[in-house]
């Protein structure tokens, strides 16, 4: 009967043994993963780098041969009323909603493209919402977003697309600029993901608004919202 018992013990210890080591993988394999997935990572950037350069190249084409200001991808009227929210704003030129329409279209395009490089990272064919957050999440230009976004998404469903042990969310790709200047008659490098549209406005100065000039104005609560219940 003791043997019966010492031989168990012997493979219960033997099991746990192979158990805990196929748990606990050593630090030579740690590394290993990490760097292979630091290479995935930045193959990755770099793809979207590329499709950025070829992106604004493709604005700059169409902004020279812009010669239709009547037709708009975006409605104007609701523009005009998105700029009418301004508590400030009184009277809009004609020519500033197509301004704001183009640069609309501008920000859409470039936050799909962003959202659609994080679709193709985890081998997905549909751009889901925790897609956008990711991309709201990795560009500093789209913080204002943050608040926005829910938190499931900023949090659980971003973070888990990573790897433990290696490089955070906001890593290489918060180096990526939001607006990318191709120098002047460089040849275009990689295929643009999407059909591009045709702004009017400068990227360069679009790009240097860090900060929302509209953000916190856009939906203001009305004056029975903002009574609280213990008023009635």
């Amino acid at each position: 009967m003791r043997k019966v018992t010492n031989k168990a013990k012997h493979l219960n210890s033997g099991v746990v043994t192979s158990v805990g080591g196929m748990q606990s993988p050593t630090g030579a394999q740690l590394a290993q993963q990490q760097l292979a997935y630091q290479h995935i990572h930045q193959q990755q950037q770099q793809q979207l780098q590329q499709q950025l350069q070829s992106f604004w190249a493709n604005q700059y084409q169409e902004i020279e041969k812009v010669n239709d200001f009547k037709n708009h991808s975006l409605p104007l009227a609701r523009i005009k009323k998105i700029m009418k929210a301004d508590e400030d704003v009184r009277m809009i030129s004609a020519e500033a909603p197509v301004i704001f329409a183009r640069a609309c279209e501008m920000f859409i395009l470039e936050l799909t493209l962003r959202s659609w490089n994080h679709t193709e990272e985890n081998k997905r064919r549909t751009l889901q919402k925790n897609d956008i957050a990711a991309a709201i999440t990795r560009t500093d230009i789209f913080d204002f977003l943050v608040d926005i976004v829910p938190r499931e998404d900023l949090k659980d469903e971003v973070l888990a697309s990573i790897p433990r042990g290696t490089m955070p969310v906001g890593g290489p790709a918060d180096t990526l600029p939001y607006c990318y200047m191709p120098p002047q008659h460089a040849p275009q490098v990689g295929t643009a993901g999407m059909i591009m549209g045709k702004p009017v406005m400068d990227p360069a100065m679009y790009g240097q608004q860090s900060h929302p000039y509209m953000g916190q104005q856009m939906w203001p609560q009305g004056p029975e919202q903002q009574q609280s219940p213990s008023d009635h």
